[in-house]
């Protein structure tokens, strides 16, 4: 029954992210070929700070709420107040620091821009705790309705908006109308409200876990931006538009498959905390078919990268394909990271949780401060080394935790691995072909599908035959259910 209610919601929070990331996806498309790469650079100079402003939403109340077992209203009420404060806070630091931001890239037109899209900030402290008690109680279809609604929404307006000449404030509108129906949508279809009470006792006790987590995220976050603050602070707007162009793709896989997983693994292995072999399966299980699953997407994706980039987005953006590469290649690899972590969390091991990202970013920021003067393109392969110390670091913790060694995850995933290789390597080969960039993907994704099913079958992968037999499980209810 449990298995059943964990497989259901991954189901439902796939399909939501694969529908928000589909139109995510179109819209992109449409508003990178209506906008120069200079308003896109434009925008990633200031979600630098809205991203790691947006860490401190969380504060790591929420996946504290989701690993407290006996979490009840109290606790949901106290975290849902402190984050309106907090969230209110936050903006009027960004809306006041707008000039500093502004001055720091000499870019004056920056100041308005800045305080409009904070405003996301005191949204996300509304939708916060709601997503952490859809999470908790596992109804992820509700995700599905609030984020495909603010969406579909935010496309309209951000196409809309740069049709008649709004340039940037297109990407700004887009961003915040998304937000906000997305937090209305989500404040209707789930039914708990907040209490008139608050607890500094049980404010105090989520946030003696969840405050390790807050650290944790914020190095991760800053981190990750810092190398576009670097970018746009050294180099041109376009160089970062093409850098974040070319992350955006395959985030966008990523997004779908792993923070599916993701969302739904932690609350289900935080239920069973208590039992070190049932985590250890889970984690086991996550690893494999993750992988499985993402590994031939990420290396389809980066063989079919200048063709892809050509068709959808025109010659202008063809920098971003050396950076779309690397991404994939990096990307590739998340669940591994996910996995780790999610069973650390759900163990309550947030400490070591934090251990591990000082680890991890010191090591980074040492390999970043050496190749940012070089070149951009250096940066970018920088990301291939770190991300390889990274899985080491992260799974060394569960050899003990779990019995679950770094060397047993890479065996695990060694077969998904070779086989996407091998299919990537034969479809790479119709490149060489003389004809139009349409027709070439046309050959070339169904052929590496094919590829990938039927060495699938033919050197009998164990993930690829869970993945049928689930997928063949799951409809079959669907069907019984129908019928009855």
């Amino acid at each position: 029954m449990e298995n059943k209610k964990v497989l259901n919601n991954f189901f439902w929070r796939l399909l939501e992210r694969i529908g928000a990331q589909g139109v995510t996806f179109v819209v992109s498309i449409v508003l990178a070929r209506l906008l120069d790469p200079t308003i896109y650079g434009t925008i990633a100079l200031v979600t630098v700070f809205t991203t790691i402003m947006q860490v401190f939403v969380d504060s790591g109340l929420g996946n504290a709420l989701i690993q407290k077992k006996d979490a009840d209203d109290l606790d949901f009420s106290t975290v849902f107040y402190f984050n309106i404060v907090a969230c209110t806070v936050l903006y009027a630091i960004m809306f006041f620091c707008a000039p500093l931001i502004a001055s720091f890239y000499e870019r004056p037109e920056l100041t308005p821009i800045v305080r409009v899209l904070s405003l996301t900030l005191v949204i996300s402290g509304v939708k916060n705790i709601q997503q952490a008690y859809v999470s908790k109680n596992m109804l992820f279809k509700r995700f599905f309705y609030s984020t495909i609604g603010g969406t579909i929404g935010a496309a309209a307006v951000g196409i809309g908006m740069a049709i008649a000449g709004f340039g940037v404030w297109a990407l700004v509108a887009q961003s915040l109308f998304n937000s906000l129906v997305g937090t209305v949508i989500l404040w209707f279809t789930v039914k708990w409200r907040p209490k008139w009470m608050f607890s500094f006792k049980r404010l105090k006790g989520l946030f003696s876990f969840g405050w390790k987590l807050l650290v944790s995220n914020l190095i991760n976050t800053v981190y990750n931006d810092i190398r576009q603050l670097i970018i746009g602070k050294l180099y041109t707007s376009e160089d970062l538009a093409f850098y974040n162009k070319g992350h955006q793709f395959p985030q966008l896989v990523v997004t779908n498959i792993n923070t599916s997983i993701d969302s739904v693994l932690f609350p289900a292995m935080a239920s069973a905390q208590d039992e070190r072999e049932r985590v250890k399966a889970m984690t086991r299980r996550a690893i494999k078919t993750s992988t499985y699953l993402m590994m031939p997407i990420m290396i389809g994706l980066a063989v079919c990268a200048e063709p892809f980039i050509k068709l959808l987005l025109t010659e202008k953006w063809l920098p971003c394909v050396f950076f779309m590469r690397i991404f994939c290649i990096t990307m590739a690899f998340y669940p591994i990271h996910t996995a780790n972590l999610n069973a650390m969390k759900a163990m309550g091991r947030s400490d070591i949780f934090l251990k591990l990202e000082i680890i991890k970013k010191g090591i980074g920021i040492t390999v970043l401060l050496a190749t940012m003067w070089i070149s951009v393109e250096a940066m970018a392969y920088s990301l291939l080394f770190t991300a390889l110390i990274s899985q080491i670091v992260n799974a060394a913790p569960n050899k003990k935790l779990l019995g679950y060694s770094y060397l047993q995850q890479v065996k695990d995933m060694l077969p998904q691995i070779a086989l996407s290789i091998g299919m990537g390597a034969i479809v790479y080969c119709v490149t060489f072909l003389p004809i139009h960039e349409y027709l070439m993907l046309l050959i070339q994704i169904p052929l590496g599908a094919l590829i990938y099913i039927l060495g699938s079958k033919l050197f009998r992968l164990e993930s690829f035959s869970y993945v049928l037999s689930t997928a063949k499980s799951y409809l079959r209810k669907k069907s019984n259910k129908a019928k009855e």
